[in-house]
Parts: C-alpha cells; sequence; structure tokens
C-alpha cells in the first residue's frame, strides 16, 4: 500500500511540474501574444534588475496606473499604451524625470543564448508619463519562444534601453482585432 501511494504521490508530482511545460508549448502555436497589463520595475534606487545579461533595468522604481501591449508574431504589428508611467521616489518623484522618449521592445527566448529583441519606434512620453504606439516590429513573422514586453527607455540617450516596465499577465490567441 506504501508503494502504491508513494508510486501515486510521485505521478501526481511530475505531471504537476511538466503542465506548465506543456501549457507553454500548446501557446507556442498561437499568434496573438497580449499583456493587459503593464507594471512598472520594482528596484531600490541606484539597483540594477536585468531581465538579461543585455537588457538592464532603469535604477529608479517607476509605477504605471494603465496599460497593456499587444504583438501578432504572424504580420509583425504591435501595439501597446501606457498611462502614468512615474518615478517613484527621488526628486522626480510622480514625473518621468528627464525621461521625454520610450521604445516597447518584444523580448524572446530571453536570458538564452537564442535572445533577440524587436524595438518599436521612439514614442514620446508626456510629462504625465502617458505613451501609446500602433505599428510594426518587423515586416515578417516573428518565432518568439517566451514573449516578453519591456517598455525601454529611448531618450535621454545616456539611458537608452533601460527598462522600466514590463508587460504582465500575458494570454495567447488566434484572434487579432
Amino acid at each position: 500500500m506504501n508503494a502504491l501511494r508513494k508510486l501515486i504521490t510521485v505521478s501526481a508530482l511530475a505531471v504537476t511540474m511538466l503542465l506548465p511545460s506543456l501549457t507553454f508549448a500548446q501557446n507556442q502555436h498561437h499568434t496573438v501574444v497580449e499583456w493587459q497589463s503593464i507594471a512598472g520595475v520594482i528596484t531600490a534606487q541606484g539597483v540594477n534588475n536585468p531581465v538579461s545579461a543585455h537588457i538592464n533595468s532603469g535604477t529608479f522604481a517607476w509605477s504605471v496606473r494603465s496599460g497593456r501591449a499587444r504583438v501578432n508574431l504572424a504580420t509583425g504589428t504591435a501595439s501597446f499604451e501606457v498611462e502614468g508611467l512615474v518615478i517613484n521616489g527621488t526628486s522626480f518623484s510622480g514625473t518621468p524625470g528627464p525621461v521625454t522618449s520610450v521604445t516597447g521592445t518584444l523580448v524572446c527566448n530571453a536570458g538564452t543564448a537564442n535572445e533577440f529583441t524587436h524595438d518599436t519606434e521612439a514614442v514620446r512620453l508626456s510629462s504625465r508619463g502617458n505613451a501609446r504606439f500602433s505599428g510594426y516590429l518587423a515586416n515578417e513573422t516573428i518565432s518568439c519562444g517566451n514573449p516578453l514586453f519591456l517598455i525601454r527607455i529611448a531618450v535621454p540617450e545616456g539611458a537608452a534601453g533601460l527598462w522600466i516596465a514590463t508587460g504582465a499577465q500575458r494570454s495567447f490567441s488566434d484572434y487579432d482585432y
């Protein structure tokens, strides 16, 4: 009886560990990736919170009132909008500080040797922390494992490429509206 109980427990554990991999593999055939919200980078002042060896974070904490992003991997089209993307703390608290434009970045295969990115063109970040983009990341199909969406600094140039917000609540579908 103990052997049977042990076998059932081990089998249940194996299935539990395998399900996330199967779910991700199943979602890879979908063409549209959406992030229902955008979250600011959470970091202590002066501390880097990298996504990978190639993508570092801004070194202030940022918050977001609302936002979302969407990428159609079959067509290369993308859109994002963010409202209230502002710094928390420092003398810039409640504002975007010196950041006046941002890019949206699709990160594929993050943290692996096959990592690559696609960036939107730079868009203006208003003094209230609002930005919007709709257009193309690529003029081709994008094969993307474990897609992440980041909002990164475009201007000022000295901070360009640092991520300050990320897509959250990711979902996959075949529906493109």
